[in-house]
């Protein structure tokens, strides 16, 4: 990163975010810094509004503690105003075509974040949509979880090339998001899940492609101590993700042997970052003393929300 206050500038106005696929290393990295810088300046007390007079749409089909609260929270702080527009707000949610809504809104607003279940609603909603299109999370990707991810590993570790993150769990839009935005960073992703339960055939081989572009290595396996051995990160998500708890029993049988724990743990290297994207259900996917131990950023994760977020919004909206 440049020094204080001297973030390199790269000109992202007018972009969408769908997925991390769609930005260069330089350009993530671009955001990390902005997202770092951001930070520092709103620790210290100074005003920034660059965002003044701006409005962004929040559309929520699926609802969220952090996702709500750390983009309407940053874009009052950046100056801008932030609409919550639930299913039950608009006409999205009553059979209105997605091309409808996304051209009204581009006469109203100056971004939108969706946050949805199906992946198509996002590409839909950017292609008709003149203004930027935050993917706030779909069943295939949660871009902005990742560079806040991200942000913590560089500001713990300093550095994020050559390290490896380990992945526990559900092959799920986590797990998607990790393995392309790790890879775009250099970094060894690899990821343990259960059969039946591993990424997208389609987003393991594009991260692979990634990964070999950008000096990075990728893992997939069911065997999570494989996937944990010498990690400087390990991270893991609740079993049954929002729209599955009908499958809670049988996934909980099925991740019987994922649970990352003390036991697990030891396979990684001592001075191990433990990520984990909230909410957690403690005693399942994570032990008490992993989650609550010493090793555990989760917190420091859960505020870069705001401060990635914030970066996003003013490289997109500015």
């Amino acid at each position: 990163m440049a020094a204080s206050g001297q973030v390199q500038q790269l000109d992202l106005k007018g972009r969408d975010m769908i997925e991390l696929d769609d930005y260069s290393t330089e350009e993530i990295q671009y955001l990390l810094d902005s997202a770092i810088e951001l930070k520092r300046k709103q620790k210290s007390g100074e005003v920034y509004q660059p965002l003044k007079g701006k409005t962004i749409g929040l559309i929520f089909e699926k609802s969220s503690t952090r996702t709500r609260v750390s983009f309407e929270a940053g874009m009052f702080q950046l100056g801008g105003h932030a609409l919550f527009l639930s299913k039950n707000d608009i006409q999205l949610g009553r059979g209105e075509p997605i091309s409808d809504t996304a051209q009204v809104m581009s006469r109203y607003l100056d971004g939108i974040m969706i946050r949805t279940f199906g992946h198509d609603n996002v590409v839909n909603l950017a292609k008709y949509a003149s203004i930027p299109v935050i993917n706030g999370l779909s069943d295939m990707a949660h871009p902005c979880q990742v560079l806040a991810d991200l942000q913590t590993v560089l500001e713990h570790k300093g550095k994020l090339k050559g390290l490896k993150m380990a992945f526990i769990g559900d092959g799920n839009n986590m797990a998607h998001s990790l393995l392309i935005g790790g890879a775009k960073m250099g970094m060894h992703v690899a990821v343990a899940s259960p059969e039946g339960y591993q990424p997208d055939a389609g987003i393991v081989q594009l991260s692979r492609e990634v990964a070999a572009e950008c000096g990075g290595q990728i893992t997939v396996t069911q065997d999570p101590i494989e996937a944990a051995k010498d990690a400087d990160v390990v991270y893991t998500d609740v079993w049954a993700s929002m729209g599955f708890e009908e499958e809670q029993a049988q996934r909980e049988a099925a991740f019987a042997n994922y649970q990352v724990n003390e036991d697990l743990v030891k396979a990684a290297k001592p001075d191990y970052l433990f990520l984990h994207c909230l909410p957690a259900h403690r005693g399942e996917e994570v032990s008490e003393g992993v989650i609550d131990g010493p090793n555990s950023v989760i917190f420091d994760q859960a505020e870069n929300r705001l401060h990635a977020q914030k970066a996003l919004m003013v490289a997109l909206m500015g």
